[in-house]
């Protein structure tokens, strides 16, 4: 995932720009309020479903994608 984001309310470097919870906020934010043009890691989103704060259709929505054959 790229580094560009356009919300400033969180300072990564204060959460550890490579930390888990770095991860787990990118994550959130690209899902819930847009890709800006990157592609979502979906191993990623898979490894940190169960701790992701999303907006519920969305997270019906991704579910389907991620573990629906």
């Amino acid at each position: 995932m790229g580094d560009k984001m356009y919300n400033w309310s969180v300072d990564l470097g204060k959460l550890g720009k490579n930390s888990e919870k770095a991860k787990i906020w990118k994550l959130e934010q690209i899902v819930n309020f847009g890709l800006n043009n990157e592609k979502l890691d979906r191993n990623l989103l898979k490894k940190y479903w169960g701790k992701l704060c999303l907006d519920p259709s969305r997270k019906k929505f991704f579910n389907l994608l991620l573990w629906q054959n």
